[in-house]
Parts: structure tokens; sequence; C-alpha cells
């Protein structure tokens, strides 16, 4: 079980960057309908199945590059939900102490983020449908990883006390990344990335141009993509996301630092090493969006990077609470 979970966390990952991917090559609907792409479970391909999808979705010509890019993303995703069921019914039948409720919660949660992957396109890229498929993922992946943390025995010998002192502390870093995953989640899904093109806010007379209303509404439309929100409401999503990120950096530094010099054992202190490493490397792929105007591989590996500082937070709060 626990080669299966650790199987499924590489998996969870890889659909954490597909995801990405796909959302930032703006191949969210490289197919109309779900789960199959143009009624097949593979992009149509010969001439007479081209021109049939078509007259099926004539709002939406197909573009072959996108639909792999969306079914590739759906293939991994239902192979993940295959792990995760596997994972479930192996936990009813072994039972014995090992983790029961915990493989159940995941396997609700996959089949919730299956309807969520379906309404992204059935909605139309609703943002709050995208980000809440975006959280979606990233819960996941964090629960597998929790899970299994729970199917090993590491302890620390003779505890530590004056880490565990600073517990609550983590736990309010691990909320405060989670409330600016989902500040990055709403930008991205609402195409705010690059309202803003300079730093360390915004260009012009920005705070004149707030408009935090706009910024957290949802239009009616059709069709979200591309996004619906005007300029200034976009320009008001990337400066939260900003602002977002500075108190975030700024405590998960202090939280870092308090870890690493309180700490007694060397693990505490590896994995406040490691959170604050990540933390400065997603920093900096957070400024090269901006500075590079959004290449692809930076806007992906800033969503990839993300999904694994969550983890160390995971990593440091499940250690304060239950090996300390």
């Amino acid at each position: 079980m626990k080669k299966l979970v650790l199987a499924s966390i590489i998996l969870a990952f890889v659909v954490v960057i597909l995801g990405a991917y796909t959302r930032l090559s703006d191949a969210g609907l490289g197919c109309p309908d779900w789960p199959g792409c143009y009624g097949k479970m593979l992009v149509p391909s010969h001439p007479e199945a081209v021109d049939a999808a078509e007259m099926a979705y004539p709002e939406r010509p197909l573009e072959a590059h996108k639909a792999w890019k969306e079914m590739v993303h759906r293939y991994f995703a239902g192979a993940l939900g295959l792990f995760i069921l596997a994972i479930a019914l192996m936990s009813i039948r072994v039972g014995h102490g090992k983790p029961f409720k915990l493989p159940l919660v995941l396997l609700g949660l996959v089949i919730f983020q299956a309807a969520l992957g379906m309404w992204t396109v059935t909605m139309n890229l609703m943002p709050a449908v995208v980000m809440g498929h975006l959280l979606g993922g990233f819960s996941v992946f964090s629960l597998l990883f929790l899970l299994y943390l729970r199917l090993k025995n590491f302890r620390i010998p003779g505890g530590d006390y004056p880490a565990r002192r600073l517990t609550k502390y983590a736990t309010i870093g691990l909320f405060v990344l989670v409330g600016q995953i989902a500040l990055g989640g709403w930008t991205s899904a609402n195409y705010a990335a690059l309202a803003c093109t300079q730093l360390p806010i915004c260009e012009g007379n920005w705070v004149e141009r707030l408009d935090f209303a706009d910024a957290l509404s949802i239009p009616v439309a059709d069709d979200y993509e591309f996004g619906k929100h005007s300029y200034e409401g976009r320009m008001t999503m990337h400066i939260m996301h900003r602002f977002g990120a500075i108190v975030t950096f700024i405590y998960l530094c202090w939280l870092g630092l308090k870890l690493y010099t309180k700490a007694a054992s060397d693990m505490v202190k590896t994995q406040a090493a490691v959170m604050t490493f990540i933390l400065g490397v997603q920093v900096l792929l957070g400024i090269s969006n901006v500075v590079f105007k959004l290449p692809i591989w930076v806007a992906v590996m800033h969503n990839g990077v993300a999904a694994l500082l969550l983890l160390t937070l995971v990593l440091i709060n499940y250690t304060l609470y239950r090996k300390t």
C-alpha cells in the first residue's frame, strides 16, 4: 500500500503539472465535451471524423494540438482516480490499524474533482470552477502525501519540545499558503497574470484604479475563455496576488528561521531549510513571470513549485503535531 501511495503522489504531481500546462496554453476547452473529445476517447484525426466533430460542435472548431493537451491531462487524471480507488479498496480490506478514513476521503475528493473537471468544460471555464479544480488537485496531492506520512514510522528520538511550541504558527503558515495559492488560481483563471507588467507592484496610477468589487465578482457570460473582467478588475486581482505573495514570503521566512533556530532536532531544522529554499525558488519564478512576460515553462514551474511548497508545510505540521 505504501508503494501504491508513493506512486499516486508522483502521478498526482504529474496531473498538477499537466493541468497547469493545459490551462496556461489556453487548451482548457480543447475538447468541448466530457469525458471524451468530440464524442470520442481519442482526438479525431481522420478527415471524415474531423468533419463530423466540427459539424457536431460548430462553435468550437477542432484544434488537434489543444485537444491532445486536454485529453492527455484527462488520461493521467483518470489513472490517478483508479490508483486512489485501489488505495481505498486496499485500506478497507487490510484494516488492522492502517489509515481507513483518509483513503475514503481521498476517494470522495477525487470523484468531486472529476465533477469539477467536467464543469470546467460544460460551464466554459467559469473562473470559480477553474479555481476550485486547481485547489482540488492540490488537495488530492497533499492528502496523498499525508497518507504516505501516516504509513511511515519515522520518529524524532526524545521528541522536540522547543519546535512543538511553534506548532500553531506552522498551522497558520499552512493556511496563509493555501490562501495565496487560491489568489494565484483566481488570477490565472481570470487571465490576469499579465495585468501588471512592472515591478514591484504595478505600472501607472494603479492605486486609483483598484476595483475590488469587479475583481471578486463572476460576470454573467456564456463563455469565460480569455476572461470577462475589466482591466481594472484584472489588475486588482494581480495586485492582490502580489501583496499576498509578500505576506506569504515574510511569514514563511520568519517561520523557517524560528524553526531552524529553536528546534532541537536535525529533522525539523532540515524541513525548515528545505521549505525556505523552495520558497525562494517560488519567489524567483513569480518575478520571472512578470519580467519575461509569462513564458509558459516558467508559469508551469510556478504551479509545480507551489505544490511542493505546500507539501513541505504539510510535512512540518505533521511532524510537529504527531512526531515531536
